[in-house]
């Protein structure tokens, strides 16, 4: 009985440990398969980035904006473009009904008969020196009078050109291709040539400023060059990455800030002026950190893990110390060291396959 009793336990005993065996195998043959997809990096020794959050908001680019002026006096009759429209370069924007520009019309005409006129009194003085009944004198004002004549065609036609039109008829063309941000004109309105408004703005919008505002305690902190991440209140989900290409070296007298800014790409437009706009600047620190890519811990049970790999190749979980984070890189205080290879992606999975 007693030599049944031990065989049985024996025989149990192999069948654990076999089983132990297997389930040991399975495993590492699942960490093998799941470390064959993963994507690895190593922890690196520098100097731990800072961020410096600051507020500011969406602006045109200055430099792609252009103001329309009309360049004659009139009524206007017509008008072809509205508030926040897309228009092409040479596109109507307004008809203008212009005296001023019939005024034009009709120095024109007389510009030509005194050309006419001067032409025929050069001919004249001319035939008279030659025949000797005039003097040298008066061929030479006749010639002045001449230069004087075409020198007022050639302004008046300058003029023209100009200003463009047909007749009484003055068109508001668009100088460049943008959306109209800014409109003043109105069907109807009255203009003197001489009123400092512009009746459109045309902006494009294909790249736009961000300003932040920046406080006096912060400004040794701030450079250009500096990376910088933007948020808006529109696309809260979206982060929109660009670097401080200008700093505005003026205090606001009101704010005691000063404002730089960031140049971002808006061919999709999704970007309006004036939203506001959270800016992250990331600049360098003084204090040296291992640091890892941020995708790459584990939080788990209020502890920070990540999956590093050994010299053999075999994944360990190691618990770290995390000092900060700054956008895509952790900054460890412990837990790792320079060199150490970590799992970048399927980390999860290797580390529930090691809790098992």
């Amino acid at each position: 009985m007693i030599g049944l009793l031990s065989l049985n336990s024996l025989s149990s005993c192999d069948s654990t440990a076999q089983k132990s065996e297997e389930t040991a195998t399975s495993t590492e043959r699942q960490e093998t398969n799941l470390l064959a997809t993963a994507a690895f990096d190593t922890a690196k020794y520098e100097n731990a980035s800072n961020e410096l959050n600051l507020t500011g908001k969406i602006t045109f680019n200055q430099d792609q904006v252009v103001k329309v002026f009309p360049l004659v006096g009139g009524h206007i009759e017509t008008l072809k473009a509205d508030l926040g429209d897309y228009v092409k370069k040479g596109q109507t924007l307004a008809v203008i009904r212009s005296g001023d520009l019939a005024d034009l019309e009709q120095q024109s005409v007389e510009a030509k008969g005194q050309l006419s006129v001067a032409q025929k009194n050069l001919q004249v003085a001319e035939d008279m020196t030659k025949a000797g009944l005039s003097s040298q004198r008066e061929l030479v004002a006749s010639q002045e009078q001449l230069l004087a004549a075409k020198g007022e065609v050639n302004r008046v036609n300058e003029r023209r050109r100009i200003v463009g039109g047909n007749g009484a008829v003055y068109i508001v063309k668009a100088p460049v291709s943008g959306f109209i941000v800014e409109k003043s004109a109105s069907q109807g309105m009255e203009l003197r040539s001489d009123d400092p408004e512009n009746l459109f703005t045309i902006s494009n919008l294909d790249h736009v400023w961000v300003l932040a505002n920046v406080y006096e305690s912060d400004l040794s902190n701030v450079k250009e060059g500096d990376q910088a991440t933007i948020t808006t209140l529109s696309y809260p989900d979206k982060i929109f990455r660009g670097r401080i290409d200008k700093i505005f070296n003026v205090l606001d007298p009101d704010s005691k800030t000063l404002k730089v800014r960031v140049t971002l790409d808006n061919a999709d437009y999704r970007l309006k002026p004036e939203m506001f706009a959270n800016v992250s600047v990331t600049y360098a620190g003084h204090d040296k950190r291992v640091a890892i890519p941020a995708k790459a811990v584990v939080f788990d049970k209020n502890r920070n893990f990540v999956v590093m790999v050994n010299n053999k190749n075999q994944p360990l979980v190691r618990e770290v110390d995390i000092y900060k984070s700054i956008g895509s890189k952790t900054y460890l205080s412990g837990g790792l060291t320079p060199g150490d290879r970590v799992v970048t992606n399927n980390q999860l999975l290797i580390y529930n396959a090691l809790g098992n």
